[in-house]
């Protein structure tokens, strides 16, 4: 229970109708989700406005309005707050609602294009290893300690945001672990929150259907350290080309990682193998089970992190030596012939070029590499053929296929892949639209000792088809169609 005038704190108010001395139980930006004396808050989205639903919302008891543009009609004795944002306002007004618990906490946002997910759970793992009460916020899923919360989106909505960090609160989380996607940012659903620090990974071709160009969207991203204050840090990629960019206008304290320019943490690799990573980190040796460079990465973006939060260095890189990665990234089985299938959730060019660049080097020589890979309907469609060249230029054989796609013709999006491709990519690569199949069909092609490839849905237990999302798991059924082989 909360007085309306007290959560709008920072709030920029463009016009009021009404009195903001009420009481507020609770805050909504959904209409269903009004109760008595509730605060509901017009969003327009991609697909629905906000607007259309003031006067369900106040025949569910709602008492305040808040909206971009008043109604044509005021109804007595509910309060009209007309913002410039209402996604910002929610934000800002969620958090005071809520005792601003991210204050309570540290809370750490991890950005990027690629290796948000890996370095969030890393963290998440490391710190809970060194004995904290840890929450994590990311596209696998949502954990307060130990309870696991399945996750909708990479980033929730400001609200149930929120609620989280509360309920992490509750639980004797010292530290919270959060994804900061794009479109989190962009949305204002973070706005408001006190991060203690925050971490770039890297910026690549991805969400171009949302931000339209990649100048606006490493502006969105930059716009996350352009908020952090002077108490926080910020650690950055140095190796990355937008790394010192991402930086620029930060008050936080800046800090960098890399394996080839010069930083704060420097790593260098010694040995990439299947076994995991040799590598040296500032000067001293340690192996890790994580694979890669891509995950070298990320393991100094989160030694970074355990520094910068005053961790001890010996603690913190034998913990890490024990650590493992995310689900759905670089996942792999040895079936039987010794065939390995690997799951990875790349499902950029750029995720998909450093997954299968880290294959060919852990190969002996003589092994195919098979990959199958679809790229996901109603999003960033310029990223499907160079998609699809990238895991032919990278692998023997290629089987394209359907990943998620939503609202379009799977058959559709295959052609898009299809286009422009080069003769000799088109000699590797077949198309078979049904999933399950392609995987299949990878498996019979493999003989002994080969790679195959699964990309694109990493984690994901779904294939989402016209709105509707059946049942569907890469790893299991690769683990079945691999034990079934011979």
């Amino acid at each position: 229970m909360k007085i309306l005038q007290n959560i709008l704190y920072k709030v920029h108010l463009q016009s009021v109708q009404g009195s903001t001395d009420k009481t507020v139980l609770g805050i909504a930006i959904d209409s269903r989700l009004v109760q008595e004396n509730f605060v509901f808050v017009a969003i327009k989205g991609e697909k629905t406005d906000g607007h259309s639903y003031i006067n369900r919302a106040i025949e569910l008891g709602a008492s305040v309005i808040v909206c971009e543009e008043f109604p044509k009609e005021a109804i007595d004795n509910v309060t009209y707050l007309q913002v410039n944002s209402t996604h910002e306002t929610v934000a800002l007004m969620a958090h005071q609602f809520y005792d601003e618990p991210s204050k309570k906490i540290k809370l750490i946002g991890v950005t990027g294009t690629n290796g948000k997910t890996t370095i969030a759970t890393v963290l998440f793992k490391l710190f809970t290893q060194l004995g904290y009460k840890c929450g994590l916020i990311s596209t696998v899923q949502n954990q307060v300690a130990n309870d696991i919360i399945p996750s909708t989106h990479t980033t929730p909505d400001a609200i149930s945001l929120n609620e989280l960090l509360v309920k992490m609160f509750d639980a004797n989380c010292t530290h919270v672990f959060m994804e900061c996607s794009s479109h989190a940012i962009h949305q204002h659903r973070i706005t408001g929150l006190h991060f203690a620090g925050g971490i770039f990974s890297n910026i690549t071709h991805d969400h171009l259907d949302y931000h339209k160009t990649f100048d606006e969207y490493i502006k969105v991203k930059k716009a996350f350290f352009d908020n952090l204050p002077s108490s926080s840090f910020a650690i950055s990629n140095a190796d990355d080309r937008r790394g010192e960019v991402m930086l620029q206008n930060t008050n936080a304290k800046k800090y960098y990682y890399s394996l080839k320019s010069p930083s704060n943490f420097k790593g260098k690799i010694l040995d990439n193998a299947l076994t995991g990573l040799q590598m040296l980190v500032n000067d001293i040796e340690v192996h890790f089970r994580l694979i890669g460079e891509f995950n070298a990465y990320n393991l100094l973006a989160v030694y970074a992190t355990a520094m910068c939060l005053n961790e001890d260095k010996a603690k913190v890189l034998t913990a890490l030596s024990l650590t493992t990665g995310a689900e759905g990234r670089f996942d792999y089985i040895i079936g039987n012939n010794l065939v390995i299938g690997i799951v990875d959730y790349a499902h950029t060019p750029d995720a998909l070029e450093n997954v299968l660049a880290t294959i060919k080097k852990l190969r002996k020589g003589h092994e195919q590499i098979i990959t199958v890979v679809g790229c996901g309907g109603d999003r960033d469609k310029t990223k499907r053929q160079i998609m699809a060249q990238v895991a032919c230029d990278l692998s023997d054989k290629v089987i394209l296929t359907s990943d998620n796609p939503r609202t379009e013709d799977a058959a559709e999006i295959l052609r898009d892949m299809e286009v422009g491709l080069s003769s000799s990519a088109q000699r590797k690569r077949i198309s078979i639209a049904d999933r399950k199949e392609a995987i299949k069909t990878a498996v019979m092609m493999s003989n002994a000792e080969d790679i195959i490839l699964i990309a694109g849905k990493g984690h994901e237990k779904y294939q989402d088809i016209n709105g509707v999302k059946y049942p569907f798991d890469d790893k299991e059924i690769l683990k079945e169609l691999l034990t079934q082989h011979s």
